[in-house]
């Protein structure tokens, strides 16, 4: 009698798939800091130098705001 063992994966394939989906999910990771840094650089260049003033910022600040390496 033959027996067929289906329980085995194909240890190949399944780390390549991984591998592609980690990609691009990174890929989208980077393109959503992008734009989440691209609308605050524009709402923050919108405000008048006493609007940020009032915030506690300067307008040579809102690059740093933008990438998130501001902390006050």
């Amino acid at each position: 009698m033959a027996v067929f063992d289906t329980s085995r994966t194909t240890y190949g394939t399944a780390s390549a798939v991984n591998r592609f989906f980690a990609f691009i999910s990174d890929i989208s990771a980077t393109l959503i800091a992008w734009n989440d840094a691209r609308v605050t650089r524009k709402v923050l260049s919108a405000l008048s130098d006493r609007e940020l003033e009032d915030i506690g910022l300067v307008r040579g600040d809102i690059d740093l705001v933008a990438q998130g390496h501001l902390i006050r």
